[in-house]
């Protein structure tokens, strides 16, 4: 099935990508849309940063949120543009190995509610390097906490840089990279302002008004390629199957992780950094001090697990129904990862190119796809910025001696420094698959971050050696496995595609480091001629697990 928005792919280009020219006619529809998302989110933006007084306002909103907004604010920061389009693009493209994600991510939640959010909240303040540092040396874990914080959102902010640079190309018809890029630097200047203008609270509204407009749009397009398939769930994945050109195959295991014993790994190393990634997410554990008590933040995680579990099993009926609707070359002449699939879909079940239908729900998908990444970016920001600024700046430079307004300054200079980091590395990696990107960002928290999270919280005997070398050897580990794997280079749909320098043979390293990281961090505890301090853990287990002298 074919229609105007797109053109064949050529031999030898990377990308094509053309707009129609009925599609066109409707830009100006598009960017009102665009327009007034942005206007109405800095407005929330500003009104909060009017009620940001002091340091708490700014790391936690006060933690004057309740259970559900909190969960829904959790929601937004969760859903973002790897579970958008990353996930739909990849069932769209690989059947029921793309819907593996939806899984994982999922099933993760489970991790983090049973093992982290009650007791992090109890023993942090701010950041998760508060509850690493209760019992342990301040500047050396402090620092190392703050490093990974930063790297891990880094890598997550690959994804939604990614994801923005695609959707709005193909919205407004950009062809040129110099335009893709443009968009990305578009996005981090819109995540420098919500962050440093609204801190928590701006940033904690926006995702909340995301969450909402992200699951009312996907509910629309839900029904709408149900009702187009009479409700029958069959017919639906029969029509994706034959569609897709792969025949039962794309209903069945192994289209991408079964094909060789590497793929079949690379299953496995993936399946373990979405299950173990969430609970070592840096801006999904800040989330946690912004509800007034433990209870709050349990309710939030099991609304959160409930919005996010039927969100997730809409990703399906958008994923196949993307196949259904469109053939897998349309798919990849407009991403060749898949990134646009849902918008397409909303455009074909819509009437297609040349119909308004089609293009104002092509029109309003993006808007909510653009929201969620605006939204994820700007959570991912301030939890990398609160790092720095908590525990770098105040407790490693400053030594304990820096005035909350000077915290708080900080904490904004480093917004403006990761914006553009994130700006210049999401430009690289504007061509690849945005849920895989995210699968690394949760293999690096999973490696680095929750191995020190358990030990500090469940092993008397943790030591400030045992933190750093498990905090630093899986960070060093999963980077390292990272940069010399086929994400980078060695493949056509590598960051760097035209050259090779990998060694690493799969595409997560979850496998290897993730297991390293609590190796390390108990043989260096083992090794340590450091003396736990008993009194400490006690303290530090009563707070957890009672609240008693939390904040």
């Amino acid at each position: 099935m074919s229609h105007p928005l797109f053109q064949p792919a050529q031999a030898g280009q990377a990308e094509v990508l053309a707009a129609s020219s009925e599609v066109s006619e409707h830009q100006p529809l598009i960017i009102t849309l665009f327009g007034l998302f942005v206007v109405a989110t800095l407005v929330i933006t500003v009104w909060a940063g009017r009620q940001t007084k002091d340091a708490a306002d700014f790391y936690a909103g006060g933690r004057q949120f309740t259970g559900f907004q909190n969960g829904l604010a959790i929601s937004g920061d969760y859903m973002s543009a790897a579970s958008f389009l990353g996930i739909a693009g990849a069932i769209a493209l690989f059947g029921y190995d793309g819907f593996l994600y939806s899984i994982g991510f999922l099933v993760a939640w489970l991790v983090a509610l049973l093992l982290v959010a009650e007791p992090l909240r109890n023993s942090g303040r701010y950041t998760m390097g508060d509850v690493l540092a209760y019992r342990m040396r301040q500047r050396p874990v402090r620092t190392a906490a703050g490093a990974s914080t930063i790297v891990v959102s880094i890598f997550y902010l690959l994804a939604q840089m990614a994801g923005a640079g695609v959707l709005v190309a193909l919205l407004l018809g950009i062809t040129t990279d110099a335009g893709k890029i443009g968009i990305v630097a578009l996005v981090g200047v819109l995540m420098i302002v919500y962050v440093t203008i609204g801190g928590m609270k701006g940033t904690t509204w926006v995702q909340m008004v995301k969450a909402v407009l992200l699951i009312g749009g996907t509910v629309l397009i839900t029904f709408l390629i149900l009702l187009k398939f009479g409700f029958n769930i069959s017919d639906l994945l029969g029509a994706a199957a034959e569609n897709s050109g792969q025949g039962a195959a794309f209903l069945e295991p192994g289209l991408k992780y079964g094909v060789t014993p590497t793929s079949k790994l690379d299953f496995i190393s993936l399946g373990i950094a979405l299950v173990l990634g969430t609970a070592g997410l840096p801006h999904i554990l800040i989330r946690f001090y912004t509800v007034p008590t433990a209870k709050a933040a349990r309710k939030s995680v099991n609304w959160a697990i409930g919005i996010i579990g039927a969100f997730y099993l809409m990703t399906i009926v958008l994923g196949f129904g993307a196949a259904a609707l469109l053939s897998s070359d349309e798919i990849k002449a407009s991403n060749k990862a898949g990134n646009t699939a849902a918008p397409l879909a909303a455009l074909e079940i819509g009437g297609g190119g040349d119909s308004t239908g089609g293009a104002i729900l092509l029109a309003v998908i993006s808007a909510v796809a653009f929201a969620t990444i605006l939204a994820v970016v700007a959570g991912l920001t301030l939890a990398s910025s609160s790092s720095f600024a908590h525990d770098i700046y105040a407790n490693v430079i400053r030594k304990g001696q820096a005035s909350e307004k000077e915290e708080v300054r900080a904490a904004r200079w480093a917004t403006v420094f990761i914006g553009i980091v994130s700006i210049a590395l999401g430009a690289l990696a504007r061509d690849l698959n945005v849920a895989g990107l995210v699968a690394l960002a949760f293999a690096v928290a999973a490696s680095a971050n929750l191995p020190t999270i358990l030990y500090s919280l469940f092993w008397k005997r943790f030591t400030t050696q045992g933190a750093l070398w498990s905090i630093y050897g899986g960070l060093a580990s999963s980077v390292l496995l990272v940069l010399f794997s086929p994400v980078v280079s060695g493949k056509e749909t590598s960051m760097f595609p035209k050259v090779d320098f990998h060694w690493f043979p799969l595409d997560n390293p979850g496998l290897i480091s993730i297991p390293l990281g609590f190796l390390l961090g108990w043989l260096g505890t083992i090794l340590s001629k450091e003396k736990p301090d008993e009194g400490k853990y006690a303290e530090l287990e009563v707070r957890s697990l009672t609240g008693t002298g939390a904040h």
